[in-house]
């Protein structure tokens, strides 16, 4: 089925602009309330970002939710991945994200969680999306659903993120620098490793309603790389806004991607035992952690770039760990989705039992060169549907030989093709890059 309303990961885009509308929500709202209706009561778990459009979107879904009959427990601003977790806690019927996670205060979306804590079904989205093409009738007063607050929430989420943290382990003696992007994890964060003994010194953890992934978090590691070496800390994390997504530096300042995280955690996984069977990355993974995860003794897979098509890979092969170079890693033996907190604590718990720093840890995979250059075109097709192109790729292949690979890739949303060249030589990576952008721009312009 097309979706009309829903894209990949919900529904987004600019607040005041269609669907980023109250009178939109309120319909969701709705919609998503007749879809998920059963006999008795129904009803769902809310929670937010840190954005100032937050409470707008929030009181029209709660009024749309009620005029259909279902109740909602409103959890305040709290990361997507607690969401998951506290839909699942309460035995809810459904869990609704207010966020758009590392983009600007501008924009706003609305994402939802089914049951079991994963993404909702796709004949329940359907069902959404059908209901929202008629009209809007609401349900007998005496039936309305109720609203109330979930004032523990918060500490709920903080329980289970230590569970998923060694009960032998703590981080005493560790120095942190946290970066929190002025969003949804900026009271959460502090506490789970505060609490687990470490030292932390907080950095965006003041949300406005408009700061939010300004110049901070994980699309703006910077300030946290200076950080990290004028306190002399061991390591930093960075959030994104809304904590499903982490990046770390290490003690000299050098930052650490979701890449190379992902391979400490399967380290760590194999070196005590609680079993990896393979590793799902994207086709923009860096080869170097191909390279580790198959030295490891253990399949690696590429998926489409995106965290869904991760998440989809990992669940058909029944396996546990994969993830983003933009920090979006899925541990599926502690949690449901991508979980910025959680996947952060796997890299302190291999800190912890081996007594080593991050900087020595993420020598188990060495980054190769990695070009990309994006190529505006003249129209969006298949970059190798063009001879020219084809016979670029081949030549590179061949000069790369086995220490190297080519991909070109379509964008989504915008007339570019994504030309990535990576490999052993970096001189010899550039000049293929910039040789293949060449042919790529002549061929489809």
């Amino acid at each position: 089925m097309t979706r009309k309303y829903f894209g990949t990961d919900g529904v987004r885009g600019k607040v005041g602009e269609t669907p980023i509308t109250p009178e939109f929500a309120l319909k969701l709202g709705w919609a998503a309330g007749k879809a998920l209706a059963r006999n008795g009561q129904s009803w769902v778990v809310m929670g937010k970002d840190t954005r100032l459009s937050g409470y707008l979107l929030e009181s029209a879904l709660e009024a749309g939710l009620s005029a259909a009959g279902v109740s909602v427990r409103l959890l305040g601003p709290m990361p997507t991945p607690a969401i998951a977790y506290l839909t699942r806690a309460f035995h809810a019927d459904a869990g609704i994200v207010i966020s758009a996670s590392h983009n600007p205060y501008y924009d706003n979306g609305i994402k939802f969680f089914g049951p079991d804590g994963m993404k909702l079904q796709d004949e329940v989205e359907e069902s959404i999306e059908d209901w929202l093409d008629q009209p809007m009738q609401i349900t007998a007063p005496d039936a309305l659903g109720k609203a109330m607050r979930q004032d523990d929430a918060r500490g709920r989420y903080i329980e289970f993120c230590k569970s998923s943290f060694p009960f032998h382990f703590n981080l005493r003696g560790l120095k942190i620098v946290l970066d929190c992007a002025n969003g949804a994890a900026y009271q959460v964060g502090p506490s789970v490793f505060t609490e687990l003994g470490a030292e932390v010194i907080k950095l965006a953890c003041a949300p406005d309603g408009l700061n939010i992934n300004h110049e901070c978090g994980s699309t703006h590691p910077e300030t946290l790389q200076q950080a990290v070496v004028e306190h002399e800390a061991d390591l930093g994390i960075a959030f994104d806004g809304d904590s499903d997504r982490v990046l770390m530096v290490d003690r000299h300042g050098q930052l650490v991607d979701g890449d190379e995280l992902i391979v400490i955690i399967a380290q760590e996984r194999m070196a005590t035992g609680n079993g990896v069977k393979g590793v799902v990355g994207t086709l923009m993974s860096n080869l170097g952690m191909e390279i580790a995860v198959r030295e490891m003794g253990l399949e690696f897979v590429r998926a489409k770039v995106g965290d869904r098509y991760v998440m989809a890979e990992l669940q058909s092969r029944g396996w546990t760990l994969g993830g983003e170079a933009s920090g979006h890693i899925l541990c599926l033996d502690k949690t449901t989705t991508g979980d910025a907190i959680i996947a952060a604590l796997q890299v302190l718990s291999a800190m912890v039992r081996t007594h080593k720093p991050l900087h020595e840890l993420r020598g188990g995979m060495q980054k190769l060169p990695q070009v990309l250059i994006n190529v505006r075109v003249g129209r969006r097709s298949d970059p190798m549907m063009h001879s020219p192109v084809v016979a670029a790729v081949k030549a590179a292949e061949e000069r790369l030989a086995d220490r190297g690979r080519v991909l070109l890739r379509a964008s989504g949303t915008e007339p570019l093709i994504r030309v990535m060249v990576e490999g052993a030589d970096q001189s010899l990576v550039a000049t293929l890059a910039e040789e293949l952008a060449g042919a790529v721009a002549v061929a489809m312009a």
